[in-house]
């Protein structure tokens, strides 16, 4: 999925978002309101991983949708 459809649809994939990445909160989603950066940093931050890590699960992720 390219990431102008993902920020202009937010409210729609927020909650894809969520059943990928659950730690996140519906206020975090609303934080991010599609910036992708941000995306990745709340993951980081929520799973306690590496931006590197979070940043290729959302490569993955927008494979997929």
């Amino acid at each position: 999925m390219n990431w102008d459809r993902v920020q202009g649809n937010w409210k729609q994939v927020a909650g894809k978002v969520k059943q990928q990445w659950g730690k996140l909160t519906d206020d975090t989603l609303t934080q991010i309101n599609g910036q992708r950066d941000q995306l990745v940093g709340k993951i980081q931050e929520a799973y306690g991983m590496t931006r590197d890590e979070a940043d290729r699960q959302v490569q993955e992720w927008e494979k997929l949708n």
